[in-house]
């Protein structure tokens, strides 16, 4: 039994922004911007209505960059903007989640079993500039790992992929092919317990010059570190490893505390009495 953590979510890299941490707890999960508009994908920028305040994800950029598009970098900005796909991944209302990046992400997803959990991170910042951080904005428990490579047979794929139906990898697929044909996929359906927290995320980052470094760079908190047994990921957090964390599942939602009515005291690890 394991626990994987993923990071997730729009940032300065594709949307240009990050969701919004409100000062009494609640906060925003925005997907990223589809890599391409050829998916089958509904929810687009314009329709992505945040939960807190009546604006949608495209009011928080004027402006995304997605890559390959045609090849190269086109920017997609008005009317195109707002029509533009979400990749709805992971989707916490089907509780499915797919991946294609490598530097552990692959490998340590790909070895959960039924009964393991993921869990997501994501950054947020809050309306006043406060400095943003990474937190852990939800979960699922593990039903069912699939396994796509390059090798895969069209048959076995087409199973596949209709199996998985709602992921966002499986949207963008055409012709039994997925969109990155040279890549490698990992399909994640999960179960309840699972979803996002409805409010008071667990802040998993630190902004710190470490010794030897020169500037300050997230890195993960000792705290976190010690009490979830992270044993795989590093400490560095800049470009969102995944971790594995070596604890059960029952034992991991213990210590995050419920996904809803969530208190204050549900954000600092190790004050939760959850089951």
């Amino acid at each position: 039994m394991t626990v994987v953590l993923a990071g997730v979510g729009a940032d300065s890299t594709n949307l240009g922004t990050l969701g919004p941490l409100y000062d009494d707890g609640r906060f925003e999960y925005i997907p990223i911007p589809e890599k391409t508009s050829e998916t089958s994908e509904r929810e687009t920028l314009g329709s992505w209505t945040l939960q807190h305040d009546d604006r949608v994800a495209a009011d928080l950029t004027t402006r995304i960059e997605p890559q390959p598009v045609r090849g190269g970098v086109e920017t997609v900005t008005g009317d195109a903007l707002e029509n533009w796909p979400l990749h709805h991944d992971p989707n916490f209302a089907a509780l499915t989640y797919g991946e294609h990046r490598t530097s552990g992400y692959l490998s340590r997803l790909s070895a959960l079993e039924s009964g393991d959990v993921v869990g997501f991170y994501a950054g947020l910042r809050r309306p006043d500039g406060e400095r943003a951080h990474r937190y852990l904005i939800g979960y699922f428990t593990v039903d069912r790992v699939d396994v796509l490579s390059p090798d895969t047979p069209a048959a076995e794929r087409a199973n596949v992929l209709a199996a998985h139906s709602d992921n966002a990898h499986a949207k963008r697929a055409r012709g039994g092919e997925l969109y990155l044909a040279d890549k490698s996929v990992v399909f994640i359906d999960g179960r309840e317990p699972g979803g996002l927290f409805d409010r008071h995320p667990i802040r998993l980052s630190e902004y710190e010059v470490k010794p030897g470094n020169e500037r300050a760079q997230y890195y993960l908190r000792d705290e976190i570190a010690a009490a979830w047994t992270i044993t795989e990921g590093g400490e560095n957090m800049m470009y969102k490893p995944a971790y594995r964390c070596d604890c059960t599942g029952e034992a991991f939602r213990r210590l995050v505390g419920p996904l809803e009515n969530r208190t204050a005291d549900d954000a600092a690890i190790g004050c939760s009495t959850a089951p």
